[in-house]
C-alpha cells in the first residue's frame, strides 16, 4: 500500500511538471527605446527585431520624450516589461535617468532579470553596477577620431552644440574635454555653444529651430571651414541640412551611422527591399551630399552603432533566456557586436577618467568612418 502511494505520487508530481511545461510561454525579451522624435534609429531597430523574432516574443515599450521630468513613467515602463513572467532580459537603448532605479526595483521582484543597458545617461561606473551588460560607443577614443577627421575635411574651427544636462554626463564632459586638446593639437579653434535642452520648456522643435537659425550665423562669423557637431540625437537633421547649405563640415553625428538623421535630412526614401542595405544608404547619402556641394565635407561611421548594438543585445538577450548563454560573457558579446557592425570595430571596457576604476562589463567600441562625395 505504502508503495502504491509513494508512486502516485511519483506519477502526479511528473504529470503537473508536465503540464508546467506545456503551458510556460517561449522566452520572451523587453526592448525599451526612445520616441521616433527622440531617437528614431533605435525606435527603428526594436521594430526590425519584433520582425525577427515575432510580436509575441519581444515586448516594446517607449521612454518619455521629456524623460528628465518624467522618470517615474521610465520606470514604470521598465516595470511592466518585467511583470510577464516569461521576459527573462531587458534590453535598453537608451539608458535614460531612472534606468538605475528601475533595475532595482525589478531586482526586488525579478533577482533574476538579466538588463543590458545601451548608451547609459547615468554615471558610468553605475550602470556597470545596476546592468548585467553596458553598451556604448567608445566616446574618449572618438574624441579624438572625430577632430581628427574635421582637420582631414579641412575644418579651422569646430563648433560644439550641448547643454548643462548632457555636459554633467561623465562620458560626455571627457570626450568634450579630449576634444578640446586636440583642437589645440590639431590648430582647430574649439567653441562650445549652449543650445536648448530638448527635455527642456522649447521642447524638440525649439532645440531644431534654433540649430537651424544659429549655424548661418556661426558659418558667417568663422567661414565655411567651420565643422559643427552636436550632443543630441534630434538636433542632427537640422544640423545636416544648415551645414549641407551652408558649405560647412559635419564630421560625425553624436550617435555615428548612415540611418542617423541623414536619410530624413537629406530627404532620401529608403524601399522596402534595401531595408537594412548599407551599401545602399552609403551610396544614396553620397550623391545627396555630392548634388548638394558637399562632397569631402560629411562623414560617419560605414556602420549603424545603435542599431548594431540593439540587434547584438537583443540576440544575447535570448540567449539567455533559452540558456545557450550564461550570464555575463564578453567574448560572446563582442562577436555578436562584431556580427552586427563589422569585424573592424575596435573594442575595449570602460576606465574611469582618472584611470583607477574600471567597469569590465561595460564594453565600448570605435568603427570605421567613411567621407561621403569622393
Amino acid at each position: 500500500m505504502f508503495k502504491k502511494s509513494i508512486l502516485g505520487v511519483l506519477v502526479l508530481a511528473l504529470l503537473v511538471s508536465l503540464c508546467g511545461m506545456a503551458f510556460a510561454g517561449q522566452p520572451k525579451v523587453g526592448i525599451m527605446t526612445g520616441t521616433t522624435s527622440q531617437g528614431e534609429e533605435e525606435y527603428r531597430a526594436a521594430q526590425e527585431m519584433i520582425k525577427q523574432w515575432g510580436a509575441d516574443r519581444v515586448i516594446h515599450v517607449t521612454y518619455p520624450d521629456k524623460f528628465m521630468d518624467e522618470q517615474e513613467t521610465t520606470i514604470q515602463q521598465i516595470l511592466s516589461m518585467a511583470q510577464d513572467p516569461d521576459v527573462k532580459a531587458i534590453v535598453l537603448v537608451q539608458g535614460v535617468p531612472g534606468t538605475a532605479a528601475a533595475i532595482d526595483k525589478v531586482k526586488e521582484i525579478r533577482p533574476d532579470m538579466f538588463f543590458i543597458n545601451i548608451v547609459p545617461h547615468e554615471d558610468p561606473l553605475m550602470s556597470a553596477q545596476k546592468a548585467d551588460i553596458c553598451l556604448e560607443t567608445d566616446n574618449p577614443a572618438r574624441g579624438i577620431s572625430i577632430i581628427e577627421m574635421a582637420k582631414k575635411m579641412g575644418a579651422k574651427t569646430f563648433i560644439h552644440y550641448s547643454f548643462p544636462r548632457h555636459m554633467s554626463y561623465p562620458l560626455l564632459a571627457n570626450r568634450r574635454d579630449i576634444m578640446i586638446e586636440e583642437c589645440k593639437k590639431q590648430g582647430i579653434e574649439f567653441v562650445f555653444v549652449n543650445a536648448p535642452d530638448p527635455t527642456g520648456d522649447a521642447g524638440i522643435a525649439g532645440a531644431q529651430q534654433f540649430i537651424l537659425e544659429d549655424v548661418p550665423r556661426q558659418v558667417e562669423k568663422y567661414g565655411k571651414d567651420t565643422a559643427f557637431f552636436s550632443t543630441n540625437c534630434g538636433m542632427q537633421e537640422p544640423l545636416i541640412k544648415s551645414v549641407l547649405k551652408t558649405g560647412a563640415i559635419y564630421p560625425e553625428q553624436c550617435c555615428p551611422s548612415p540611418y542617423h538623421a541623414y536619410p530624413g535630412a537629406l530627404g532620401i526614401e529608403i524601399p522596402a527591399d534595401k531595408a537594412g542595405d548599407v551599401a545602399f544608404i552609403l551610396e544614396a547619402i553620397s550623391a545627396k551630399v555630392k548634388e548638394g556641394g558637399g562632397a569631402g565635407r560629411f562623414a560617419t561611421w560605414k556602420i549603424p552603432a545603435t542599431m548594431g548594438m540593439a540587434y547584438a543585445a537583443t540576440e544575447y538577450a535570448f540567449g539567455i533566456g533559452d540558456g545557450s548563454i550564461k550570464g555575463y560573457d564578453n567574448g560572446k558579446m563582442v562577436e555578436l557586436l562584431k556580427k552586427y557592425c563589422g569585424d573592424g570595430i575596435k573594442t575595449s571596457t570602460y576606465v574611469a577618467p582618472d584611470g583607477k576604476e574600471k567597469a569590465d562589463n561595460f564594453i565600448l567600441f570605435v568603427g570605421e568612418s567613411i567621407i561621403f562625395g569622393l
